[in-house]
């Protein structure tokens, strides 16, 4: 198993964004410093406390300041996109990283996001939009013939080459034939997911959902490959989870309960879900009462909290209850207090995720 880390980020609404920002940065240069494996930004136009709406650029300043890491969008939401611009901007960052980047998409899930962009997601109009915009932009890597392209929401003319003079669309990605692809999933049966296995992509699932759940989208992604033909790896699979260590799970229960997680939880995770009828993805058995689905719960049931020992136990009991995964991605909070933070976070690459060498 090895660790990387998953911000969307993390900040309550009316935070200074050039404070916070800075602050993100920080926490990817000490990740690197502590061996953390990737990092994966997310993107965001309409949510504060999801605040980076540029991925792209937030990654272009982090590789200058880091060394080893890889970065990745954590994801570009394809709906958002006209598929000519984003893959001239994709292809750009993956020569800027020579190596260290991978791109992760999905279809989004942002209601006034897809409202800027006049996506119908009453009707799942996100979905076939994803499909046919990330299609696009394989192909203008391919080599896309001169012509006009459009559907709904966007409109672009691949022109003819003027080669004499070096007028021609001409970029294309440094890693070949595009950089590692990565598609998160939400949902049990996630049309993501299932794209992801299809084509042999990374796939990624989301912090909070349990892990009955985590092995249905497991099950989704290996269906879709073995028809395509493909034999997955569990290695590929990245699962994301709230993450705190502390010297003792006392010391690390009281935390997380009065701290940011439960902060991030109580004021932003469970109003969203619960707004939007998302909360019975959180529940281990659908009959679970809705009053019932507290931080308390997440403690116990979902997060992984608590001394060393417990959390290497608890990661121990998540592997075997999904059936075995690749990478464990710690999800991305305010470092408050900073100094047991970093500790958290430094346990965890440097004592936890070594103890589990052996899983399978």
């Amino acid at each position: 198993m090895q660790v990387g880390y998953f911000a969307m980020p993390l900040h309550p609404p009316g935070s200074n964004f050039t404070e916070t920002v800075h602050g993100d940065l920080e926490q990817i240069v000490t990740l690197d410093k502590l061996g953390y494996k990737e990092a994966w930004i997310g993107e965001h136009f309409t949510t504060a406390w999801e605040n980076i709406p540029s991925p792209e650029l937030f990654i272009a300043q982090a590789l200058a300041m880091t060394k080893n890491i890889k970065l990745g969008t954590g994801v570009t939401c394809m709906p958002n996109h006209n598929p000519f611009h984003i893959a001239h901007r994709i292809a750009q960052l993956d020569h800027q990283a020579k190596g260290r980047f991978m791109w992760g998409i999905g279809s989004g899930a942002t209601f006034l996001d897809f409202k800027v962009f006049g996506v119908d997601a009453a009707n799942n109009e996100q979905r076939p939009l994803t499909r046919e915009n990330i299609d696009m932009v394989l192909k203008i890597w391919d080599g896309l013939p001169p012509g006009t392209y459009q559907n709904k929401f966007w409109k672009f003319t691949m022109p003819e080459s003027i080669e004499d003079l070096g007028f021609y669309v001409h970029m294309k990605p440094y890693q070949k034939p595009h950089p590692p692809i990565a598609v998160a999933g939400l949902s049990p049966r996630s049309d993501t997911l299932i794209m992801a296995g299809e084509r042999g992509w990374i796939p990624m699932s989301i912090n909070y959902v349990p892990p009955n759940a985590l092995a249905g989208h497991w099950a989704v992604y290996e269906e879709a490959s073995k028809k395509a033909g493909r034999k997955p790896s569990r290695s590929d699979w990245r699962i994301a989870r709230e993450v705190f260590i502390g010297k003792t799970t006392q010391e690390a229960r009281k935390e997380a309960l009065n701290g940011v997680l439960a902060r991030d939880f109580n004021r932003y995770f469970r109003p969203a879900l619960e707004r939007y009828k998302y909360l019975q993805l959180i529940k281990p058995d659908p009959n679970i009462p809705d009053k019932d689905i507290t931080a308390e719960f997440m403690v116990d049931n979902i997060w992984l909290v608590g001394s060393a020992d417990d959390v290497a136990a608890k990661l121990q009991k998540l592997n075997k209850d999904v059936g075995g995964f690749g990478t464990l991605l710690a999800m991305a909070h305010e470092w408050e207090p900073k100094d047991k933070w970093t500790r958290s976070m430094e346990v965890l690459a440097k004592e936890v995720i070594p103890s589990l060498s052996g899983l399978k």
